[in-house]
């Protein structure tokens, strides 16, 4: 349900040419975090990071995923602003 709601804030806000987003909430079963949200790993290409700094393009995902906060314990990126990975 997460999963899918961060594959659709990311396709509505930066229209990606390639998105995969991994729930690895699995991997994390016992850690303290876990029942604080999920642990998610997003793979994103889109040209709205084209010359961005890497710090900023986070801050642009971070940002749109805010809504979803309270449910997201860790989140991992990947980015690449001109071609699918």
């Amino acid at each position: 349900m997460i999963k899918a709601k961060i594959e659709h804030l990311l396709t509505e806000t930066f229209k990606p040419a390639y998105l995969e987003v991994m729930d690895e909430s699995h991997k994390h079963a016992g850690h303290a975090g876990a029942a604080q949200g999920g642990h998610y790993q997003v793979t994103i290409a889109a040209s709205a990071f084209e010359g961005k700094k890497l710090l900023e393009s986070h801050r642009m995902i971070y940002q749109t995923l805010e809504p979803l906060k309270a449910f997201i314990h860790a989140l991992a990126i990947k980015i690449n602003p001109r071609r699918p990975l």
